[in-house]
């Protein structure tokens, strides 16, 4: 098989992993001169200081020996197989960024062979660029759980970010669809992770030289829908990922059905709308200061109709207005329609003079949707609103409003 065939087959299987921003769509134009879109395994992803940088995003091989029943490279799956060679992963990412094309790496795999054989070809090809090469790009490295604590160090030592996919909500889930794998291996590996980035922290803070250790920090994926797990228990495990493993970030991947899929797994994939809602939850748990028993009860979904901070504010209407020129930063933030980057504003604008109506609209807050919700310096007749039956309706955001990048 030729390279460029190869490259098809492994950019295409690698679509499935959400651990990066896009890539994987098949859309193309007939008669298309410029501006292809089609899956060849670019994507978008964000470092640490916020940068968007491309990356080329691969599997080294699709042949895998373990069977998952929601991932179309199980080793039941009739799928096309490919096999790259660390050598040809090394030279694509090479060719790719001399060509300005990329600025990074995003490499997973199956598993063949043992864990750490395979771990071991992931690490080579991370070793090769940065030693053999000088590459000093992006690379995000997927880790194989089970790893051996040694292998996922060295993995630190050359990637960037790393990340050990916990695969399905709940230890039920796995026992149901992806037996040979459990939640105990995941987590381990992530513990080698997060304990070899605390360990470099101390070591800077004590103002030591140490090598670097995944200094975009780890990540991990959970495929939702495959099973009927409730988004309650779904975002109550991804807390306690961020509390205990220290993750940086969770993505939310909705099931997607495949050829000849067990009998199992449901025939749809749930509603993107779902996942767009995880998403939205997952963000007032690491930046709003809410906990999950707030945002969803652990037996219930997420409302589809509403978004997750305009839920709760409207079950809660006892705990508004807050008024933005008194009000601490904790209560600021569960206003709807404001979010972290203009409650700071607000902070620092309130140490000079009383904030208006005006002042937050030229601040860009969504004052349609928060209106009600808020105290300003001066008359605020939307306030009336709060108690009135169609709020819901008529404070709803559409596409058609300037949310000027505001929660």
């Amino acid at each position: 098989m030729d390279i460029r065939r190869k490259l098809e087959v492994l950019a295409d299987a690698a679509k499935y992993d959400a651990s990066c921003a896009s890539s994987g769509s098949s859309t193309t134009r007939r008669d298309r001169r410029l501006g292809s879109t089609e899956g060849m395994g670019i994507c978008h992803s964000y470092t640490p200081d916020g940068r968007c940088v491309s990356l080329l995003k691969l599997l080294l091989t699709n042949y895998c020996v373990y069977d998952c029943k929601f991932c179309v490279n199980r080793v039941s799956s009739d799928t096309p197989r490919a096999r790259f060679t660390v050598a040809e992963v090394i030279r694509l990412t090479l060719d790719f960024y001399r060509r300005n094309y990329i600025e990074g790496l995003f490499l997973s795999s199956g598993i063949v062979g043992s864990v750490d054989g395979t771990m071991e070809q992931l690490i080579a090809v991370a070793r090769g660029l940065r030693e053999d090469h000088g590459f000093g790009g992006y690379i995000h490295l997927k880790l194989i759980p089970g790893a051996s604590p040694e292998l996922v160090a060295e993995a630190g030592r050359w990637a960037d970010r790393l990340s050990a996919n916990i695969e399905l909500p709940t230890e039920q889930d796995l026992r149901q669809l992806a037996p040979e794998k459990t939640h105990a291996e995941v987590t381990g590996t992530m513990a080698v992770v997060a304990d070899g980035i605390a360990e470099r922290a101390a070591d800077a803070r004590a103002g030591l030289t140490a090598p670097a250790f995944a200094p975009a920090g780890q990540s991990t994926q959970m495929v939702v829908g495959a099973t009927p797990t409730t988004d309650g228990v779904i975002l109550a495990t991804a807390d306690a990922l961020y509390r205990v493993q220290k993750l940086r970030r969770v993505y939310y991947s909705a099931y997607s059905p495949t050829p000849h899929a067990d009998a199992r797994l449901p025939a749809l994939r749930p509603p993107l709308l779902r996942e767009h809602r995880l998403y939205q939850a997952d963000w007032l748990l690491r930046f709003y200061g809410f906990e999950v028993r707030e945002v969803v009860a652990p037996g219930a979904n997420l409302a589809l109709d509403v978004d997750p901070k305009l839920a709760w504010a409207l079950a809660n209407r006892d705990r508004f207005p807050v008024d933005v020129n008194a009000a601490p930063r904790e209560l600021l933030l569960r206003v709807p329609g404001v979010g972290v980057r203009n409650v700071d504003r607000i902070l620092a604008i309130r140490r000079h003079h009383a904030l208006t109506a005006a002042d937050l609209r030229k601040l860009r807050v969504n004052w349609k949707t928060a209106a009600p919700f808020v105290l300003t310096g001066d008359h605020n007749p939307a306030v009336r609103r709060l108690d009135t039956v169609g709020l819901k309706r008529s404070v709803q955001p559409t596409l058609f409003d300037d949310l000027g990048g505001d929660a």
